[in-house]
């Protein structure tokens, strides 16, 4: 695996590339002239200790703040990551996954060190090409194995660090792919949440008991159960962590 990170990736898109990559996409006439009239003649300016500094041109990256932004930049990384495939991704459920991206979040996925650094060399130059770079600092690399396995990647001259967990879209994933850490860890979350409820909420007899178990479900029951759906376990753990997350569920001191 070789988590990649984008030097500011929103801040880096070259428009005239992203108009025609929308225009590829099938985006034309007037939604894409509308989409252009949001950047035109748009401006920034510096805030330093209160004070404004002048207003200059901003021709380059996407709106902060704009909902449009994040379906702009997804479809400009789509084309980046379509154009660099060429490589075999490893197999889940019948199915061949070669990246997975979330934003600016990505991950390629190689079933060889070999075919690995093929992939990410074929992203890095297509990435280039389009105007955006790779940050070598802040990409690493990890192999999932029940023994350490090197493996070097390089984009241009320089070499990846190598990790043995990395924390993707608020999951801990680990080399050896136990879950045990990520579970301790969301129990805590959920233990900590809980704390601040019983000061905040518990206390608060005015509130009735379907008030309490709805802010229950609402707040502490998703930090507890955040990305469960990838928990994967032994037996025996299965049942010693399905035992302490049900105590937490249950002594909520919301009944």
């Amino acid at each position: 695996m070789c988590f990649v990170d984008l030097e500011k990736a929103y801040d880096r898109v070259p428009r005239s590339i992203l108009w025609g990559v929308l225009r590829e996409y099938g985006v034309e006439g007037p939604l894409i002239r509308t989409i252009q009239s949001l950047y035109q003649r748009s401006r920034s300016l510096v805030r330093i200790a209160g004070c404004k500094s002048d207003s200059f041109p901003v021709r380059v990256g996407l709106r902060q703040g704009c909902p449009l932004s994040p379906v702009l930049f997804i479809t400009f990384m789509d084309r980046i990551s379509r154009r660099s495939r060429g490589v075999e991704g490893v197999e889940f459920s019948g199915r061949k996954i070669s990246s997975l991206l979330f934003a600016d979040d990505v991950v390629l996925l190689a079933p060889s060190n070999r075919d690995l650094q093929q992939m990410l060399g074929r992203f890095a130059t297509e990435c280039e090409v389009a105007g955006m770079r790779i940050s070598t600092s802040k990409s690493e690399s990890m192999v999932l194995a029940r023994k350490k396995i090197e493996c070097l990647l390089r984009v241009g001259e320089e070499v990846l660090p190598q990790v043995e967990e990395f924390k993707y879209l608020g999951i801990l994933f680990t080399s050896e792919g136990r879950m045990e850490r990520e579970i301790d860890r969301q129990i805590g979350a959920a233990s900590a949440v809980m704390r601040v409820l019983n000061r905040s909420v518990v206390v608060k007899k005015e509130l009735s008991r379907k008030a309490r178990l709805s802010i229950n479900r609402s707040i502490y029951v998703l930090v507890l159960t955040y990305g469960h759906q990838r928990w994967v376990m032994t037996g025996r753990s299965l049942l010693h962590n399905h035992d302490r997350v049900m105590i937490l569920y249950c002594f909520t001191g919301f009944t």
